[in-house]
């Protein structure tokens, strides 16, 4: 009856593992080292053969083997990132209902910013009205007060309306309008 190659790898092996025992036990002159180089390299040269002489159907249950546990890698991975992501739809879901109850307050908070918005923007408004009155009152008074001086002005250059220029003692000079016209003669 002959050993499967498997039973003899484990075999040397076992004399392998009593064999370094041993040396850990005491310690080799030259010739026992010498014995136990042979040895560990005729259990090397076993195993390298019990390795090829290996049929090829267990090669191809390891083949298998190999496929299957990549199979199932993948499939861990995909249940890992399967679980990874719903943590992050949680927190997803979490953070956009903490964003919408953000939004909610400051949509509030607005509004009740925005009616003292319009109280502003009347107050401003009274203001500006009442500075353009006032301003427009200044202005037509002091259109008038330049309108009455360029006039007086006006008729005492030209004679138009009547005006007539008086000089004074002390070198000044006044323009004075006639009321009402003295009769002139000629007409």
């Amino acid at each position: 009856m002959s050993k499967d190659p498997f039973q003899i790898l484990a075999d040397e092996l076992t004399l392998i593992r009593k064999d370094m025992d041993q040396l850990q036990r005491t310690s080799l002159d030259k010739d026992e080292a010498k014995t136990l180089h042979e040895i560990v390299a005729e259990a090397v040269e076993d195993m390298h053969q019990t390795i090829s002489a290996a049929p090829e159907t267990i090669q191809s249950v390891l083949a298998a083997d190999r496929n299957q546990m990549a199979r199932n890698a993948t499939q861990a991975a995909t249940e890992a990132a399967e679980r990874v992501l719903g943590v992050i739809r949680e927190q997803l879901t979490q953070e956009r209902q903490s964003l919408s109850q953000a939004a909610g307050e400051a949509r509030r908070e607005a509004w009740r910013w925005f009616g003292g918005f319009w109280v502003w923007l009347a107050s401003m408004g009274a203001t500006g009205v009442a500075l353009g009155l006032l301003i427009a009152y200044g202005t037509e008074t002091a259109k008038t007060f330049f309108s009455v001086r360029e006039m007086a002005s006006y008729a005492c250059e030209w004679r138009t309306w009547g005006g007539q220029m008086i000089d004074q003692d002390d070198g000044s000079s006044l323009c004075a309008l006639w009321i009402k016209l003295p009769p002139q003669s000629g007409n």
